[in-house]
């Protein structure tokens, strides 16, 4: 697999402050390439969820720009902003968000049809990618009929069906058991390798972030160290 050298995604000198506390983000610079997986990790309070909603436009710094393929995100609003979300950006949380009454592949089509598609359009984009996360026999189960593995992975469709630029994804092992949790890991690797898809990851867990090509940690809103592990 070979890596474009181009910044996918940059973050400059990204500041945030909450009311008149101290900054929950003091300076953050970070450049993510096509195809990396990057690891966040810290204490919590240092920042993490902050950086990853910023970096995903779900809230703006103070200061600072976000770019992404060289346009400038922080600054977008209303439909642009809209279009962004649904069409380049994927996201994955530690609880699946799943919409209790549809089924699992309703629930991986809603993005695609908010951006235009056809419901049979969209099967024919999410079926493929069911089979691939191994959930494909739980298409018209809804999310209670499912174990929290497969959940989590129809989550992962659901922020891959558009097949955006990249995927944030925050804690996303945090509520299933070790096994689960490893399968999800797993999961991530296998899509980068076949997809060339790019992953920034905020974890508490130590083994799943020293697998990523790089590891983030943050102290007090600020970068502390990074290492380069793959």
């Amino acid at each position: 697999m070979t890596k474009e050298t181009t910044p996918l995604l940059e973050a400059k000198n990204i500041y945030k402050t909450y009311g008149k506390g101290k900054p929950v983000l003091a300076g953050i610079n970070l450049t993510v390439t096509k195809g990396e997986i990057i690891s966040i990790v810290g204490a919590s309070g240092a920042g993490k969820s902050t950086l990853l909603q910023i970096l995903g436009t779900l809230d703006t710094p103070d200061q600072g720009d976000v770019l992404l393929e060289g346009d400038i995100i922080n600054q977008m609003e209303g439909k642009a902003l809209t279009h962004l979300r649904n069409q380049r950006i994927g996201f994955v949380f530690q609880f699946h968000n799943l919409l209790p009454e549809f089924t699992a592949l309703e629930n991986i089509c809603i993005p695609a049809m908010i951006a235009g598609q056809s419901l049979e359009k969209a099967r024919e984009i999410a079926l493929p990618l069911m089979e691939k996360l191994n959930i494909a026999h739980r298409q018209d189960h809804k999310p209670a009929q499912m174990s929290g593995g497969e959940q989590q992975r129809a989550a992962v469709a659901r922020a891959l069906i558009n097949q955006p630029a990249l995927v944030f994804a925050d804690e996303p092992s945090g509520n299933l058991d070790s096994a689960n949790a490893e399968e999800l890991h797993n999961l991530f690797f296998d899509l980068r390798n076949e997809l060339n898809q790019t992953f920034v990851i905020v974890t508490h867990n130590e083994h799943f972030a020293n697998l990523a090509d790089r590891k983030l940690e943050i102290v007090d809103g600020q970068i502390v160290h990074q290492a380069k592990l793959g």
